[in-house]
């Protein structure tokens, strides 16, 4: 995904971002165990970013890849260009797709939550980016392993494609989303209703023209979801646009059922330039989860963040400065080690939420530009899912 921070990264917005209900018992994990049942049971969530396939419309030739090959470093020491263990894949091959969802599923991630996309304009009209889903996860015969849902990335694409989008196009998207994904037996739920989650909030109100307009079209979409056989939908908020005025009373009108991070930086400025410290940026985003979970009246779902590190998509004849984002600071340290300690605490609050709605949601299964990928590279190798697989164990049925 492509975006701004509330002060440092700001401007550039462009196409990319980005637990499923395991069945059966599960014990406590304990140095990769399986998960609990009941009462300690959270479920683990990754950001999906399905940029890294060949797409006729529009065309980006194999996504990110090349950026992320040539990439360079920045400044001393740092570890660009990052290698993939497994190469450059087409994620819209199942069998690729296959391999990613057995490594999921084998270290505990229950969901991919897909960053997905509707162009409004231009020649591209309609959705965009969805060749790794359709032709790769769908397809894949594992699939069921690790379940799957959107979260509707409704930011600026550019002058063509603005983020707030009317009526009559949201109700031509949701038909789409209900009829082809939402009926999908890999689908996940949570309270038996299938997650769906909106990236801007402010944006897709003023799209729909205000409060009560927006709770209309989404009653609308509750509506068509029940009408296909599924029990509603279980609307999420990414955080990136709240506060907003009168915030837990605007949610309760619009029913949402919980909040969420897409990823740390929209939150907690990264204060050191060229790098900052991984932990202390850790330390002050659960501080302010801490500070504010209690804000909206839903449950506020707790996020680990992997890295972060949009240098690759930097054009190399720019300067390296800092001001504006993809050119930012990156965070720095953030071993395996470290990167499990940050889903300890993530865990201890999500054991505070509701039961059937302890979740976590984590940055990202794979943003390689961005610096947030789960996926092995040569360095690090299975390491930060080996640490995921300590902390929540695997699901023992799935």
């Amino acid at each position: 995904m492509r975006f701004s921070n509330k002060t440092l990264l700001k401007g550039i917005v462009l196409p990319g971002i980005c637990g499923v209900m395991l069945l059966g018992l599960r014990s406590t994990p304990a140095n990769g165990g399986e998960k609990s049942s009941g009462e300690q049971r959270v479920q683990v969530a990754a950001y999906y970013f399905p940029n890294w396939h060949e797409e006729t419309q529009p065309v980006v030739h194999h996504g990110e890849w090349e950026g992320l090959k040539n990439a360079k470093p920045r400044f001393p020491g740092q570890p660009q260009p990052v290698v993939p263990l497994w190469g450059y894949q087409d994620e819209a091959d199942p069998a690729v797709m296959a391999q990613k969802i057995d490594a999921a599923a084998d270290h505990g991630v229950d969901a991919f939550i897909f960053d997905w996309y509707w162009r409004s304009g231009g020649e591209a009209k309609g959705p965009s980016l969805e060749k790794a889903l359709d032709d790769g996860y769908l397809k894949a015969p594992n699939r069921k392993r690790v379940k799957f849902a959107l979260m509707w990335a409704n930011h600026n694409l550019g002058p063509d494609n603005p983020g707030a989008i009317p009526r009559e196009v949201f109700d031509r998207f949701t038909d789409h989303i209900v009829n082809d994904y939402f009926t999908s037996d890999s689908y996940w739920t949570i309270d038996g209703r299938c997650y769906f989650s909106i990236y801007q909030l402010q944006t897709f109100i003023d799209g729909m023209g205000g409060v009560q307009q927006a709770k209309e079209a989404l009653d609308s979409l509750r509506a068509k979801t029940v009408a296909a056989g599924r029990k509603g939908i279980y609307l999420n908020i990414v955080d990136w646009q709240l506060p907003i005025p009168n915030a837990k009373e605007v949610l309760r009108t619009l029913g949402v059922d919980s909040v969420t991070s897409y990823v740390w930086v929209h939150k907690i400025d990264l204060k050191d330039f060229p790098k900052t410290d991984y932990t202390q940026e850790a330390d002050a985003y659960f501080k302010y989860w801490d500070d504010h979970k209690d804000d909206y009246g839903v449950p506020y779902f707790p996020n680990v963040t992997k890295g972060w590190d949009p240098t690759p998509r930097v054009p190399a004849t720019e300067p390296y400065d800092g001001k504006k984002y993809p050119n930012t600071p990156v965070l720095w340290d953030n071993s395996p080690k470290r990167f499990k300690a940050s889903l300890e605490q993530a865990r201890e609050r999500a054991l505070t939420l509701p039961a059937g709605q302890r979740v976590i949601t984590i940055y990202a299964w794979n943003e390689w530009t961005e610096g947030g990928f789960l996926e092995p590279e040569t360095m690090y190798k299975m390491e930060y899912l080996n640490a995921i697989k300590s902390v929540f164990g695997v699901a023992k049925h799935q």
